[in-house]
Formats: C-alpha cells, sequence, structure tokens
C-alpha cells in the first residue's frame, strides 16, 4: 500500500496552492484529481479576472494555465482520472480508482480540496437539459443565445449578472426567482428591474423543463394571485441557485455546517485532527474567492510542516 505524508483531494486553485506549498518545505505530498486536467472551476470562469494580485487574465482558463504551469515546474506530484471511492478516517486510508484499476493510499494527513458545484433545481427534465449539453455561460454563450428567449432562474448576483448581460443579446429575457428577496447587490438589482428588455418573475418557481431534443417550454408555479400555473416558451434556461460543497465523501465523518460546508477552525482543520478542508469546501460562498483559496492552501501546508517537524 502506498503511504504520504499529505493527501490531497482536488486539484483547484486550493489544491494547487496546498500542494505548491508542501513540496516548498519539504513534505510528501500526492494530489488527486478525477477529471483529466488540474483547474478545477477555473474552466467555468469565461470573464477577465482582475482581483488575483500579480495575475491579470482574461478568463479562467488564461489563470489554470499560469497555476498548473507553476505547479509542473514545482515537480509536485499528482494523479489526474482518478476517482477517490472511499474514505477511511479510522485507518487514515483512501480508496481510488483510475482506468478501471482499484488501489488503496495512507496518508498521515488528508486535506480536502474537493470545491462545489452548481445547485441544481431538482426538477423533471432537468438532467437531460445537462446531458444534451445545454449549458450556458451568460458571458461566453451571447452568440449562441442571440435572438432566443431565455429564462434565468436565481436571485443573487450570478442572475442579475447573467439577466444584464443576456439583454442586450437575446430576444427576451425573463429572471424567475422564488421569492421577493433578491441576494444581488443592490446595484445589479436596479440595473436589471429598470432594464425594459429583462421581465423580473417574483415568488415564481420553476417545476419542470420541457423539451426532447432541445429545451423548448418551462412549468411555472406562482404564489401571486395572478396565475397558479402557466407554461412558459423559452429556448434556454441558464439555472444559478448558487453552489453547494462536494463533500459527499466525508459525510457523517467530520463536523458539517447547517448549510454542507466542513466546519474548520483557524489553521482549517476539521474536527477529525488528521483531515483539514480548504476552498469552496469549507468556505461561505459569499467569502469564497481565488485567492482566499489559495491562502487556505498556503495555512494548511505550513501548519501540516510544523506538525511533522514536531513528530
Amino acid at each position: 500500500m502506498r503511504h504520504v505524508d499529505v493527501l490531497i483531494i482536488g486539484g483547484g486553485p486550493a489544491g494547487i496552492s496546498a500542494a505548491i506549498w508542501c513540496k516548498r518545505l519539504g513534505i510528501d505530498c500526492l494530489l488527486l484529481e478525477e477529471q483529466s486536467q488540474l483547474g478545477g472551476q477555473l474552466f467555468n470562469i469565461f470573464n477577465e479576472i482582475i482581483d488575483y494580485p500579480g495575475m491579470r487574465t482574461k478568463n479562467g482558463i488564461e489563470m489554470q494555465r499560469e497555476m498548473v504551469k507553476h505547479f509542473v515546474e514545482m515537480d509536485c506530484l499528482y494523479e489526474v482520472n482518478t476517482k477517490v471511492l472511499f474514505i477511511d478516517e479510522r485507518s487514515k486510508t483512501v480508496k481510488v480508482k483510475k482506468q478501471a484499476k482499484k488501489q488503496e493510499i495512507c496518508y498521515t494527513y488528508l486535506i480536502l480540496a474537493t470545491g462545489s458545484s452548481q445547485r441544481k433545481l431538482g426538477v423533471p427534465g432537468e438532467q437531460q437539459m445537462i446531458d444534451r449539453g445545454e449549458v450556458y455561460s451568460a458571458s461566453a454563450d451571447g452568440e449562441r443565445l442571440k435572438g432566443k428567449t431565455v429564462a434565468i432562474i436565481g436571485g443573487g448576483d450570478r442572475a442579475f449578472e447573467g439577466a444584464h448581460l443576456l439583454s442586450s443579446k437575446a430576444r427576451e429575457v425573463y429572471l424567475i426567482h422564488r421569492s421577493t428577496r433578491f441576494k444581488a447587490r443592490e446595484q445589479y438589482v436596479e440595473r436589471v428591474i429598470s432594464n425594459p428588455g429583462i421581465k423580473v418573475m417574483t415568488d415564481t418557481e420553476v417545476t419542470a423543463i420541457h423539451g426532447d431534443r432541445h429545451v423548448t417550454s418551462i412549468e411555472l408555479e406562482s404564489k401571486n394571485k395572478e396565475y397558479k400555473s402557466k407554461n412558459l416558451l423559452v429556448d434556454a434556461v441558464l439555472i444559478r441557485l448558487g453552489v453547494a460543497p462536494n463533500v459527499e465523501l466525508i459525510k457523517g465523518k467530520v463536523a458539517t455546517a447547517q448549510n454542507g460546508l466542513i466546519v474548520t477552525d483557524e489553521v482549517h482543520q476539521s474536527s477529525n485532527p488528521f483531515i483539514y478542508a480548504i476552498g469552496d469546501a469549507c468556505t461561505t460562498p459569499l467569502f469564497s474567492s481565488i485567492s482566499s483559496s489559495a491562502g487556505q492552501g498556503t495555512i494548511v501546508a505550513k501548519h501540516i510542516s510544523s506538525l511533522l517537524t514536531e513528530a
């Protein structure tokens, strides 16, 4: 059985940072990534990144290239296309699968940098839409949605920003939210409310997405007196309900908050002294950023280094 002092699960900015610092501090470390490339959610950022100190890039893919280049130049050990199947916190082992082959890796310390995923509606037709590849970015897919009727579901910054961006391209934009309160910043709300090309529908929930080959309509239920239910013809649906932490592997094995985030202390140690969490797996979305994730990787690596030195 293979043994490493530090095993990192997740190859986004948090995991990359932790691995780089482990390498710098002389810690025996291995990073595992389920996808074919490192980078995590950087692949989903299509707008310019202007707030990461010392690095300004036109999108997340460009930043991914820079981060991975640094990572590889540091000669950090990693494995991609490697799916973690099970974490046994008692024996401090992790079962993984790579190219149909299963193996176990033993660790002294485990760092969870598993990130987060987009929340889903959980309604009929949603998964079929996703499986068909009907997943859009408001900033990158403006031309694909030109002249189409688009429904954006959510009440936060991404929903409002997306509605604003698409209003100049799409024929019609509907912003649908289940309540009358929005989480989006005031300037975003004002900009959308005052835009005649955007129809805001509050107290309204989407209960189904229709279409066999492509989206044709959505089913709505309203809490107000205008209507109880209706079918709205649309060509595309953008779901912007925020994110949920990817913590299924560790559920019930460390303490988690009501929102699902792993509970950590000031050095990102979980309720298990040998398991740490960094990035979106433990950070509330309000405070999540590429720079904070990278910083958390630094903190954990330095703390673990001090523990290994004492031992």
